[in-house]
């Protein structure tokens, strides 16, 4: 054992059996993961594109190091499934719904590495499985399920690296941040709350290693591409985020810690606040308190800044393997060991009441009949706005097709002359995607915007002359057009409310060339 070991226990021979049990219980986890993938698959056609997935599909026209809200990786992605012809609404949620199955079985496999057996690896990969943040982002074609992913992945190496001693596997967890970081670049909270619970606690001895160190070095490589971007962009990321910020819910610590409870699933709390005290005290295994401290220093911290509810999610499944050892522990013996099947059972059944919340399951319609009392955000309050029908992640798939149904018609309408040389230009970056996604087919222009990305693949080559303006009001078209008309109405009744009763005008005879106006429609946020 290297000299510097901090692992639980000397690595010693398996017998046949063991073996055999290790291969049923991993076959378990993975029916668990199967399960999640293929609820997601089931439902991947339902409603319409979701408004960053119409995002993340235009950005894969504009492949480039960076974008302004998320690294390089989505876009990657939707460049390679428009060129393999796969990027219809049910084949662009196939990956999303493997990687929420990877998920829930990488949380059953650092229960594994904790010590747990059979029902303590069910009970952890359950409550991954039932978590109702990750039954939203596994059925959206976005960033969030990865980076989900990572973080849990990661969760894992360090786990198995320091009960088994072997430090080498700081190289795997330096690919796997630096995946991370080309996916989202919130990783750094956890990577730098994982230096500090490193530093404080006993996983401290490894890095006496050069193996940390190297693993660190290859993470810092895989940000490089974002660092150039953002070099030659004036660190337009800072801007957005300062922006955005004001865009975000505040709520009091308290009012955190209850959001947490609720977007985890009420039922896994026992679980998850097990899984951190066992972490923090040492009790899941001298060296692991540096995940404890992790969790401990990121729930402080973004519960004291303007924040969403799911930016925390991504620690919670090594706190559920954690939780799920200790408890399993606790009913070991006696008439307690009845409880397993009716906990597990109780998990199972709270996913399927928490699923339609989450997923595009039922009709909105019915929705609105069982959940509607929930409110805005299905009770989770990420964001400020209005109230609405649906929780965002729901509702923002309604209204796309029939926004491009309206500007066409407005756009067949113009005068031949006008129409062949009028852009149309969108407030923000969901209604820009969606008229890029649908426009073009039916004669529309590509359309521009000056919301995130969008602003940085400038104007094209609109002139300015005709502008089809979609989502800006009369007010402020007129400071930027000599002649502007309202023109038609978007209306949608599940939608949200910003998207329900888009103005769209016709505006003429932009008052500077549009090199000099372009500039002034910078929306960040």
């Amino acid at each position: 054992m290297h000299r510097n070991s901090v692992s639980l226990a000397p690595a010693l021979p398996r017998p046949a059996t063991v073996r055999r049990v290790r291969i049923h219980d991993t076959v378990m986890v993975g029916a668990l993961g199967c399960v999640a993938s293929l609820a997601h698959l089931a439902v991947a056609g339902r409603y319409g594109y979701f408004r960053d997935e119409l995002y993340y599909l235009a950005a894969g026209h504009h492949l480039q190091l960076a974008y302004v809200d998320f690294p390089v990786l989505i876009a990657a992605m939707a460049w390679v499934l428009e060129h393999l012809g796969a990027d219809s609404l049910t084949a662009i949620h196939v990956l999303p719904a493997l990687a929420d199955g990877a998920l829930v079985v990488t949380t059953g496999l650092i229960a594994r590495e904790l010590g747990g057996h059979r029902w303590a690896q069910a009970l952890a990969a359950t409550a991954s499985l039932v978590c109702l943040t990750f039954l939203a982002t596994g059925s959206i074609f976005s960033m969030d399920i990865w980076d989900e992913l990572w973080w849990t992945v990661i969760a894992y190496l360090v786990v198995r690296l320091i009960v088994r001693d072997r430090p080498r596997l700081w190289l795997l967890v330096g690919l796997v941040a630096g995946i991370g970081l080309l996916t989202k670049l919130t990783i750094l909270f956890f990577l730098a709350a994982l230096a500090v619970g490193i530093l404080v606690s006993p996983a401290r001895a490894t890095l006496r290693t050069r193996w940390p160190w190297v693993g660190a070095g290859v993470a810092v490589l895989f940000l490089a591409p974002t660092v150039a971007w953002e070099v030659q962009h004036g660190w337009a990321t800072l801007a957005y985020w300062h922006a955005y910020a004001g865009t975000l819910a505040t709520r009091s610590p308290l009012g955190f810690a209850i959001q947490q409870a609720y977007t985890m699933n009420p039922l896994t709390v026992p679980l998850w606040l097990t899984g951190t005290v066992a972490l923090v005290t040492g009790r899941a295994g001298r060296g692991l308190q540096c995940l404890g401290v992790a969790f401990v220093i990121l729930f402080v911290g973004l519960s004291v800044i303007p924040t969403k509810s799911y930016y925390l999610a991504p620690a919670y499944p090594m706190l559920f393997a954690a939780g799920a050892v200790r408890l399993a522990a606790a009913l070991a013996q006696g008439r307690r060991r009845w409880l397993r099947p009716g906990l597990l059972g109780a998990l199972l059944a709270s996913g399927l009441v928490l699923a339609p919340i989450a997923m595009p399951i039922v009709p909105p319609a019915t929705y609105a009949r069982l959940y509607g009392f929930l409110g805005t955000d299905g009770g989770a309050q990420l964001q400020r706005g209005d109230a609405a029908v649906l929780p965002q992640w729901l509702a923002d798939r309604f209204g796309w097709r029939h926004l491009t149904r309206v500007v066409v018609a407005v756009d067949r309408r113009l005068p031949a002359s006008q129409r062949r040389q009028a852009c149309v230009f969108a407030a923000n970056y969901g209604e820009a995607a969606a008229l890029d996604r649908y426009g073009p087919a039916q004669g529309l222009p590509p359309a521009i915007s000056g919301s995130n990305s969008f602003y940085f693949w400038g104007p094209g080559g609109c002139r300015g002359r005709t502008v089809i303006l979609v989502g800006v009001s009369r007010g402020t078209a007129a400071r930027a057009f000599r002649r502007v008309v309202p023109a038609a109405v978007s209306r949608c009744r599940f939608c949200m409310p910003q998207e329900d009763g888009v103005p769209i005008l016709v505006a003429r005879g932009a008052v500077l060339p549009m090199a000099r106006l372009w500039p002034r429609t910078k929306s960040l946020g």
